[in-house]
């Protein structure tokens, strides 16, 4: 039986971000060749502009393969890859971009591409993502989109939306194990030695060093404190202790500055500091639940399982250097 390749349209808007083009094609080649056979994708780079050579930030031209005037044919997954910069696009760019969304299976955004789905009003009304420096503006902008900067993809609908760089890797992997499975997304992700894969709702932030760079000053201290003791009773009381407050007053504050709870917080650190030791490390399920703060290796389980989407063991095969015992 003859597979019928699935029609991908990646469209590169100056000055184009190439990473952001390139890796989603690079996975959806992969899918193609580890699979065998037929193959799944057909990938065409299009340009937003009159000319089929895109200027790059990186001032190394992109030429693509054709310009979106010259395009022809249905498309299933249309993507706008990321800018940085001025976006330059033609004046009729915008109507084709709302005509192909319309008619595609599904569509999206790499990284600031979702500034350009917003301008052409593709996001009005839909929960939307990008690189955490543009969400702001795009909030700002854009008041009809439900503009959330944490996770590193967002999917409303048949649209999907990414934060900066390597969340476009993420967010197709995302694509292929929806169109081809698990087993074909995991051995692309093998071969591109990322980890499969990073879930949507997953933080673009790094736990530690958001609460370190956050514009709070009563609680500095603590915070400052806290990674390094991940092991110590970091109860309420305790906490609030600490911080010479009453346990409900800190509470209050807590959330107030770090827009979280405490307990929240503290399983962001405790799950960050274990994946840095699946990563780097040998050790045992038990000796890492027990450096990084969790009670035992069955809660840690559960909590890698619920935040992450995958078992302690299975982000240690995809992204470690070692297995577990």
């Amino acid at each position: 039986m003859v597979r019928i390749a699935r029609h991908v349209v990646i469209v590169g808007v100056p000055p184009v971000r190439t990473l952001d083009v390139f890796g989603p094609a690079e996975v959806f080649g992969d899918a193609n060749r580890l699979q065998g056979g037929d193959p799944s994708y057909r990938v065409t780079i299009i340009s937003a502009c009159r000319e089929r050579l895109v200027p790059s930030y990186i001032e190394k031209p992109l030429y693509t393969d054709q310009s979106f005037r010259e395009f022809r044919g249905p498309i299933d997954t249309l993507l706008v890859a990321g800018s940085v910069g001025q976006m330059r696009y033609e004046a009729d760019f915008l109507d084709w971009l709302r005509d192909q969304s319309a008619k595609a299976r599904r569509f999206g955004s790499i990284c600031t591409g979702a500034l350009m789905l917003a301008k052409a009003g593709l996001l009005d009304g839909r929960r939307a993502t990008t690189h955490w420096s543009w969400c702001e503006e795009l909030a700002r902008d854009y008041p009809k989109v439900k503009v959330d900067p944490s996770p590193i993809y967002v999917r409303d609908g048949n649209c999907y939306t990414s934060a900066g760089v390597t969340a476009g890797i993420d967010l197709t992997l995302a694509l292929v194990e929806e169109d081809l499975g698990r087993r074909i997304a995991l051995r692309v992700a093998q071969m591109m030695v990322v980890f499969l894969r990073r879930p949507a709702g997953q933080s673009q932030f790094s736990a530690t060093l958001a609460a370190q760079t956050s514009e709070n000053h009563s609680l500095g201290d603590l915070i400052a404190w806290l990674p390094e003791n991940l092991t110590a009773d970091l109860s309420i009381e305790k906490l609030a202790r600490h911080a010479a407050m009453s346990p409900r007053n800190f509470a209050r504050l807590f959330r107030v500055e770090m827009r979280k709870t405490p307990a929240k917080h503290i399983e962001d650190l405790r799950l960050e500091a274990a994946r840095r030791l699946l990563e780097s490390t040998s050790r045992s399920l038990e000796e890492v639940a027990a450096a990084s703060g969790f009670a035992s290796a069955e809660i840690l389980r559960r909590a890698f399982k619920r935040r992450l989407g995958v078992t302690p063991g299975e982000y240690r095969a995809s992204f470690g250097r070692t297995r577990l015992h």
